[in-house]
């Protein structure tokens, strides 16, 4: 990295290309990494275009980003395949960081991440394979396609499906959208009598799911979740048999630590792998928050940053 070793390390623009705020999980996010800009005086200053979920925003927004003269431009891509030709002109005019999702190149300085889809799809396949009788049928709520992480997600959770004799009988895009999860279940419980396990690729939705069944009078099966504090009240008040592997928020803020380090000349991961916590049945009360909002993810690794609780919502 020492050919991004800037001249005035006391004086940094730094730039964000973000794919958008358009679900809790990034709304977090995007806190976490605001706060981590601010422990650091040498950001003098600091520029989000928010590409609203667009493809075409979000090109056009790199290319603004990496001519308007940023020291170094962070990315986190709306889709994978789609945004790779816009970072990879990016990258011949500034240090890129690319995070969460990935693109087909290398060419960025380092791709941080946590250990990925493959994990997350894998812990809660695996869980519902022991928790669901033989024959089980299984509800997968998915969120939308086309996204690296995503895909994984699910394609881990395939091999563990394919080699268990549950019955995966519904795969369904959800779009992020509560309302349409619910409805989603409901229409699963109409058409099969029964379901008796739901694998999620994200859990933004999994209250919606919860509630879906109870609106049924039916008895919420095995279901994985995530780190939000909705679900985490929900699994712990209602005794739910559930799981939540974790994509954590944390990572929002390594993107920054990385580019300050690119920024003066310091050796950085071509790939910059986090840890990805499992909440379990026996460490969920590390996890459930009191007086955090109901959207707040647990893993923000923000709790020691100033300005916590309140500025992420709690009291």
């Amino acid at each position: 990295t020492s050919q991004y070793k800037t001249a005035d390390p006391g004086d940094i623009e730094l730039c964000f290309s973000n794919a958008g705020v358009f679900n809790p999980w990034r709304q977090v996010g995007l806190k976490n990494m605001r706060a981590e800009v601010k422990l650091h005086k040498e950001i003098t200053k600091f520029t989000v275009l928010d590409a609203q979920g667009k493809d075409d925003k979000q090109i056009s927004d790199i290319q603004e980003l990496s001519a308007r003269g940023c020291d170094a431009l962070i990315v986190s891509p709306n889709t994978t395949a789609t945004l790779t030709p816009a970072v990879k002109q990016a990258c011949g005019k500034v240090p890129v960081i690319v995070f969460d999702r990935g693109v087909e190149t290398d060419c960025a300085v380092t791709f941080v991440n946590p250990i990925g889809g493959y994990a997350y799809g894998a812990v809660a396949a695996d869980f519902l394979v022991e928790k669901v009788k033989p024959k089980g049928k299984i509800l997968a709520l998915r969120i939308s396609p086309g996204v690296d992480v995503l895909e994984t997600r699910w394609s881990a959770a395939k091999v563990a499906f394919d080699k268990s004799e549950l019955d995966v009988v519904d795969v369904k895009f959800t779009d992020g959208d509560p309302a349409k999860a619910k409805s989603i279940v409901t229409d699963a419980l109409t058409r099969h009598g029964d379901i008796d396990g739901v694998w999620m690729d994200s859990g933004a939705t999994a209250v919606a799911a919860v509630e879906a069944f109870e609106d049924a009078g039916k008895d919420v099966p095995p279901i994985t979740g995530e780190d939000q504090q909705d679900f985490l009240q929900a699994w712990q008040d209602k005794d739910l048999t559930a799981i939540a592997p974790a994509y954590p928020t944390f990572q929002w803020r390594t993107p920054v630590i990385a580019a300050l380090d690119i920024l003066k000349g310091e050796d950085v991961p071509k790939e910059w792998k986090l840890p990805q916590p499992t909440i379990t049945q026996e460490n969920l009360g590390d996890y459930l928050k009191p007086g955090m909002p109901p959207l707040h993810y647990a893993m923000c690794g923000c709790e020691s940053m100033p300005g916590f609780p309140k500025d992420w919502g709690g009291k």
